[in-house]
């Protein structure tokens, strides 16, 4: 038997232990699965109270099942849902029960969400938004898969597809009706109208398309600079919490610390990195190498220093913050008119000059604030993007250049640009995800957690 023709379960709720736990079987086996262990095959999508047994009536819980027969189901097959109670003893039995039952076996990471794919209960874009979803970390992110998830980009690539079926109809037409030079061109130019449409509309996504897929990944802060002006204190001060180790000695930190921030619902990866200095340790060598090779990826570079340093930036191509440190030692109080000891004018490459006390909290809210604004001018509003991965963007790339070729290429034959109209739709048809793309599913969806 195929493995896709196998009952599959897994548990889809958190891990145990719970309070209740949700055990989901998708296939042709999840009638019996409820026969055999609920007793009864209940009325489709009503929660029905039973007792679970096992093969030799030993009893397993007292639980609540749910049936809900295909193709009404969320991956198109018979689907039973077992809430049973979310201890590891109660899931063991649970599963035990479960796998010993012909042709039903454990899921693999995403084969539930697999199969409403194959079976048509969503595209392949609404499945990679589920797949967002599943992972967003702040409210923005949130609100980009939903929106995805509700089909906003496949919507979008359904009707283009339709356009572009339509115009190139239209040019096939007129070539089966070249000998007739009238018919011909009444049919080619409203063909290249509804195509110049389309190249419009995609290009303009295409355009606003960094920010979406760059709120996906989040934007990356590097905090480096000389070893012992506080880089660690700042990083636990942005964290509210402790989670670098803190050492009046030069060389503390040794290895790179990353802190997940939610800004104002932006999605934030602050870095603490080893001190920048000339080190004999080859520990701190290699600690001060993973810096500089940090900051040269990183989206902002927050250059640390502190009273006792000469500000000697580091070379690479983000926007760097000369951020000062430590202003309470040196006697720094509120800067005139400003609510804080926030010392903020021009910098080089395009950055700004901080004066904070990190372990005091001067400037911290402002540092943040500045933070916010930088990230909102990175991800723009977070509404209105369509596209959210790479994937998408080379697929909605490819139709493009497709389309700009076929407008190109009319002059030296209509079967040229028809032929461009085909490479077009083909793009579009595999961002849906509905013609061939069998080579990249396997990565996509083992990308998901087991039970999704």
């Amino acid at each position: 038997m195929h493995p896709r023709e196998q009952t599959i379960f897994a548990l889809s709720s958190g891990r145990p232990p719970s309070a209740i736990a949700l055990v989901r079987v998708s296939g042709p086996q999840a009638g019996n699965a409820l026969t055999l262990l609920a007793g009864k095959i209940p009325a489709p999508r009503l929660a029905t109270r039973v007792l679970l047994r096992a093969a030799d009536q030993t009893p397993i819980d007292d639980a609540v099942v749910l049936w809900f027969p295909g193709p009404a189901s969320a991956t198109g097959e018979d689907v039973a849902e077992f809430h049973a109670h979310g201890g590891r003893a109660v899931l063991a039995a649970l599963f035990a029960a479960l796998a010993a039952l012909p042709d039903v076996r454990a899921a693999d990471p995403g084969e539930f969400t697999r199969r409403a794919f194959e079976n048509g209960k969503l595209d392949l874009t609404e499945a990679e938004a589920l797949d967002d979803l599943i992972h967003a970390d702040t409210n923005r992110q949130r609100r980009q898969a939903l929106r995805q998830l509700k089909g906003l980009l496949g919507d979008k690539a359904r009707d283009w597809r339709a356009r572009i079926i339509e115009a190139s109809a239209l040019i096939e037409a007129g070539i089966d009706f070249s000998d007739e030079g009238d018919v011909s061109s009444e049919l080619i130019a409203p063909a290249l109208e509804k195509v110049k449409i389309l190249l419009g509309e995609i290009e303009e996504v295409l355009a606003a398309q960094g920010r979406s897929e760059r709120l996906r990944d989040g934007l990356v802060v590097a905090i480096t600079g000389p070893p012992n002006v506080g880089k660690s204190t700042l990083v636990n001060a942005l964290a509210r919490r402790e989670v670098a180790i803190v050492s009046p000695h030069a060389g503390t930190t040794r290895d790179i610390i990353e802190v997940q921030l939610d800004l104002d619902g932006y999605p934030v990866t602050v870095i603490d990195t080893a001190g920048v200095r000339e080190a004999d340790d080859p520990v701190e060598q290699e600690g001060v190498r993973r810096a500089k090779a940090r900051a040269a990826d990183a989206d902002l570079v927050l250059w640390l220093v502190d009273g006792h340093y000469e500000i000697d930036l580091p070379d690479c191509a983000a926007p760097v913050w000369v951020v000062r440190n430590k202003i309470d030692l040196e006697g720094e109080g509120p800067i005139a008119g400003s609510s804080a000891a926030l010392r903020v004018a021009p910098g080089p490459t395009g950055g700004i000059r901080i004066g904070i006390s990190a372990s005091r909290g001067d400037g911290i809210r402002e540092l943040v604030a500045a933070l916010v604004d930088f990230a909102r001018n990175c991800f723009g509003s977070g509404v209105g993007g369509l596209i959210g991965r790479e994937r998408q963007r080379k697929l909605l790339q490819q139709t493009a250049v497709a389309l700009q070729r076929s407008i190109t290429v009319i002059g030296e034959g209509e079967e040229l640009a028809a032929e461009e109209l085909r490479a077009a739709a083909l793009s579009l048809g595999r961002l849906l995800g509905r013609v061939d793309v069998e080579d990249i599913l396997d990565v996509i969806f083992r990308e998901f957690c087991i039970g999704k």
